[in-house]
Parts: C-alpha cells; structure tokens; sequence
C-alpha cells in the first residue's frame, strides 16, 4: 500500500527538520563537494555529518558517488535549491510581517 501524499510531504520536511541537514543542502547548492569539504564548514563530529548524510541519501534529497578516494554528495535535483530559496522567501516574510507588527505596537502605545 503506498503512502498517501500528504504524508510523504510530511516526511520531506521532517527531513529538513535539522540543522545540520539544512546546512549541508545550502552547501551543495553551489555544486558536489566532497565529505572533508562539509566537515570543515559545518564543524560538526564526522559520525554526526555522516548521519544526517545518510538520512538526506535515504529521502532523495542528495547523491553521493566517488571520486577516487574521496565521497562526494550533490543535491538530487536543482529543485531542493529551489525549494530552500522559498524557504528563506517564506522566512523573510514571516520575520519583515513580525517585525512590522511589533514596530505598530510600539508606535500605537498609550502614552503613559
């Protein structure tokens, strides 16, 4: 029986639920990069990364192949780029529409 799909939504953004995974997508966006790569711009432990890589490699979301030693990891598709840019539209909007709401309150206060 298959999942319906709103659960598999779900899932897809319970995938993007954690801040390392987030970051390793950021990291990608500019093309592969090998595993030392990420290591060394998220400074988390290598057990750690390797995890949350392995959760991102199970959801489709990144690929990793070799490249004579190295692992390199790429995003499966340029949409999960594209899905993060709307992620950070929706954020600005949210904080911009928070922000403005709290400068009207401030500016609407009773004198005391």
């Amino acid at each position: 029986m298959s999942m319906p799909l709103y659960q598999a939504k779900a899932e897809l953004f319970r995938t993007l639920g954690h801040p390392v995974r987030i970051r390793v997508l950021e990291l990608l966006q500019d093309g592969p990069k090998p595993v030392r790569d990420l290591l060394a711009a998220i400074e988390v432990e290598p057990s750690n990364l390797s995890q949350q890589l392995a959760v991102l490699r199970r959801a489709g979301m990144v690929t990793s192949s070799r490249d004579g030693a190295l692992v390199m990891y790429a995003l499966s598709t340029p949409d999960v780029a594209d899905l993060l840019a709307a992620g950070r539209r929706i954020l600005g909007t949210v904080l911009s529409e928070r922000d403005g709401l709290l400068s009207e309150l401030r500016t609407s206060e009773p004198a005391r």
